[in-house]
């Protein structure tokens, strides 16, 4: 497999239950799974106010995941969310 980032593009609509969790920079600490692989991550905002999920490198060798591939990945709020620092309003 080749390196480099992959990632998974995340539905506005799906990440908009979790924005009272996000972080000073914007990072929603979650526990990702595709397969049967689970890891802790975030959904990553990118400039346009969009989110991501990125696909570790193991978890693309161990699930067979290349470019193009069709996945399900499943995500949930995780611990480490709580204890993220937030913007003050």
């Amino acid at each position: 497999m080749q390196g480099g980032w992959h990632y998974v593009p995340v539905p506005d609509d799906l990440v908009e239950p979790f924005m009272h969790l996000r972080n000073t920079f914007g990072f929603i600490a979650i526990t990702a799974h595709v397969g049967k692989s689970f890891w802790s991550t975030s959904l990553l905002p990118k400039g346009d106010g969009t989110h991501f999920i990125a696909l570790p490198a193991n978890v693309r060798k161990v699930e067979g995941i290349g470019v193009g591939s069709g996945i399900e990945i499943f995500f949930e709020a995780s611990d480490k969310a709580a204890l993220a620092p937030t913007e003050q309003s």
